[in-house]
């Protein structure tokens, strides 16, 4: 396999020569490739750089080329900067919110963005610059280095390799500006955050052809969970080269230190009597319960112009990190219905990653036929350490009162090891996609990965754990769109998903990868002189091998992949810059996910943390002139529907709500711009998400105050 991939390198550089030169299409003058831009006097957006307000126009996360988000036959959305910056966001799941569709889950009592829901299904993938950044437990991007952040629905396995089939997403981080540019900001809140931002970029040479952008943040304080603060420190330095005409290189960090209590937030055990309030922490308080993330990224990616129509790019990237500490979690809830036995914990969970990507892109014409080749291989490399230590089990040991909760009691002993492991996962891959027009109104995508998955397991509690397995995936992908009118659009796709599972098996084996199907039918139109887009999608999905309780062990301890789920629904997006004052985005999306085949859940039970229906809209409206010229005023609805807590045939449920946010902004003139924004307006409880028996509770109506100064 190493030969075969060394081979592939070779093919893909000599790869060109194999052609006839063609002409340069019409119109283009500059490709380039992940950092993907076709620069032409129609169109001045760069899929990797600023979007004009909230509408973008170009995407490369869905084809990895600089494709039209018309054009792509895929349900694709593209929160831009402004987005973030208008409503005050510091994590990335506030900008999701207006992306439609994509929902909150376990967010691993705080430390993170550990998984998220798309078109029914929960995930942990999600990508930077094309390349993946959820191994280990990561911190997500702050929301400062975030230039856009790229939604896509359905199977993205094609091109980016093992994932869940309901969809992914792309950050495409900030890069640096040609002209020199420093902003200061400064933000914080009545619950007791406060936040400190610095984005700097612009030449460092005569010519330009250095260039760097460096963002930096500190953030820390109190929040509105008793006893709950955190800090969290981020240094993210870019740093690009035009070497030629031909040729470019950049070079991306992104450093994190994040320390944060594992906050478990609300429990929902069965003969629980009642809830406590959202405030309400019974995790402890101080080094009882205080974890230290750390997390390390370095990306070195480069194209380079091999002809007016042959671009080869890709890169590689590090990752580096760990999370240790102490933590308290649940053991059991007592018979009074509110005592909860409580093991304390320590922890120290340690991984590493290592990715190579070399992509190759032409533009040529066969016929009448005008083409877009994609072809590339890849590479990762990814160990983990993990070891758990707690003290004794049971609902008698370390109590608490849920409702009136005394923290600060003696840590108890550290009695037993309860994970104890080491993995190792390397894939190979390769991949080719072609991109068609077949007419001036049809176009078509095919596509195709081929993925080589080796796991080694190490149990170190139970070497009868053990297990080395392999794996070979085939996901292709078919697509179709055509223009019924030069603004509207209806496209058709398919597409198949591969994802390894992972633990031993009661023989002391891997199990079967998950493997999902998906069919999309859409429609996508621009109006308003192509300043509001409006896209609508139906969708069905099926996931097999999914783990389910093994028959044959009564312990039911094990698992065997024999589960199916299935999800299907409608999504419709908008995103639109309706005049030069009033901007919009947001989405709907109905979703009917449940379990179709399962040892021990019926069939029919609802998936875990998906409602059924959510909306969300962003409007803004921004004075151009006059006395009020410069003063932004905004408004947020978000609505979530009931969702089940657990994928189970008994469970909790999280109830329905409703969020009302306001913003405005007020530029003072071209270096000053103020913020002030009430988030949850009507001071709504609700739970964001959850993971088992935990439920997170959303924050309570929040003033966020702050100022940026440009110079």
């Amino acid at each position: 396999m190493r030969r075969t991939f060394v081979s592939l390198c070779v093919l893909h550089a000599v790869c060109p020569l194999a052609f006839a030169e063609p002409e340069p299409l019409p119109g283009q003058s500059l490709i380039e490739l992940q950092a993907l831009s076709i620069t032409s006097a129609a169109d001045s957006e760069r899929v990797d750089g600023p979007v004009e307000g909230y509408k973008a126009s170009r995407s490369a996360s869905a084809t990895r080329t600089d494709t039209a988000l018309h054009d792509t036959s895929q349900s694709v959305s593209v929160v831009p900067k402004d987005v973030l910056q208008d409503t005050g966001a510091t994590r990335l799941q506030d900008g999701l919110d207006y992306a439609g569709g994509v929902g909150r889950a376990n967010n691993f009592g705080g430390q993170g963005l550990t998984t998220f829901t798309v078109r029914g299904f929960t995930t942990g993938e999600f990508y930077r610059n094309g390349f993946p950044i959820n191994r280990g437990y990561p911190n997500a991007p702050d929301a400062n280095t975030v230039e856009r952040l790229e939604v896509i629905r359905g199977p993205a396995t094609s091109l980016y390799g093992r994932g869940d089939p309901g969809g992914t997403f792309n950050v495409v981080s900030k890069q640096p500006l040609a002209e020199p540019k420093v902003t200061l900001g400064s933000q914080l809140n009545d619950q007791g955050m406060h936040r400190a931002t610095l984005d700097a970029s612009g030449p460092l040479n005569t010519d330009g052809s250095l260039a760097y952008r460096l963002n930096v943040l500190g953030e820390g304080g109190e929040s509105f969970r008793d006893d709950v603060e955190s800090e969290r420190y981020d240094v993210a330095p870019v740093l690009s080269w035009q070497v030629n005409e031909a040729t470019k290189v950049i070079f991306e960090g992104d450093f994190m230190r994040n320390n944060h209590p594992l906050d478990r937030g609300l429990t929902r055990l069965p003969g629980q009597r009642g809830n406590a309030s959202r405030d309400t922490n019974i995790w402890e308080k101080g080094s009882d319960n205080l974890l230290h993330n750390d997390n390390n990224m370095a990306q070195l990616r480069f194209e380079h112009l091999l002809n007016d129509n042959w671009t080869l790019g890709g890169g590689m990237q590090w990752l580096d990190g760990s999370l240790k500490g102490n933590a308290v979690e649940a053991n059991g809830l007592q018979a009074d219905g509110r005592t909860l036995g409580r093991n304390f914990n320590y922890r120290k969970l340690q991984w590493t990653d290592r990715d190579y990507q070399l992509n190759l892109t032409g533009y040529f014409d066969t016929g009448s036929f005008s083409h877009t080749l994609l072809t590339g291989i890849e590479y990762e490399d990814y160990d983990y350490n993990s070891i758990i230590q707690r003290s004794a089990a049971g609902a008698g040991a370390y109590p608490i009162d849920i409702f009136d909760p005394v923290l600060g009691q003696a840590r108890p002993a550290l009695t037993r090891t309860t994970t104890h492991d080491k993995e190792n996962l390397k894939t190979w891959a390769a991949f080719v996609q072609d991109q068609v027009a077949l007419t001036d109104r049809l176009k078509a995508l095919a596509g195709v990965r081929f993925e080589r998955f080796e796991h080694d397991y190490d149990n170190k509690l139970n070497n009868a754990g053990d297990f080395s397995k392999g794996e070979n995936g085939v996901t292709p992908r078919l697509g179709l769109i055509f223009d019924l009118t030069d603004t509207l659009a209806i496209y058709a796709n398919t597409a198949r998903s591969f994802k390894p599972n992972s633990g031993a098996s009661l023989q002391g084996s891997g199990f079967d990868p998950e493997k999902g199907k998906s069919y999309e039918l859409g429609v996508k139109w621009e109006a308003l002189d192509r300043q509001l887009s409006i896209d609508a999608a139906v969708y069905h999905i099926v996931k097999e091998n999914v783990l389910t309780r093994d028959p044959n062990d009564p312990s039911g301890t094990y698992s065997v992949a024999a589960g199916q789920v299935r999800s299907r629904g409608l999504d419709i997006n908008v995103a639109g810059n309706l005049t030069p004052e009033w901007r919009m985005i947001g989405g709907y999306a109905y979703v009917d996910a449940e379990v179709t085949k399962d040892n021990v859940i019926p069939s029919g039970t609802r998936l875990a943390n998906i409602p059924r229906s959510s909306f969300s809209l962003l409007n803004t409206y921004e004075f151009q002139d006059g006395l009020a010229k410069g003063l932004g005023l905004g408004m947020g609805v978000k609505y979530v529907d009931d969702r089940a807590g657990q994928t189970a045939a008994s469970t909790y449920t999280m109830q329905r709500y409703s969020v009302v946010d306001l913003l405005s902004f007020y530029k003072l003139n071209e270096h000053v711009r103020l913020n002030l924004d009430v988030k949850n307006l009507f001071n709504k409880g609700y739970d964001e998400g959850a993971f088992n028996t935990y439920a997170y509770p959303g924050a309570p109506r929040t003033v966020q105050a702050g100022i940026a100064y440009t110079f």
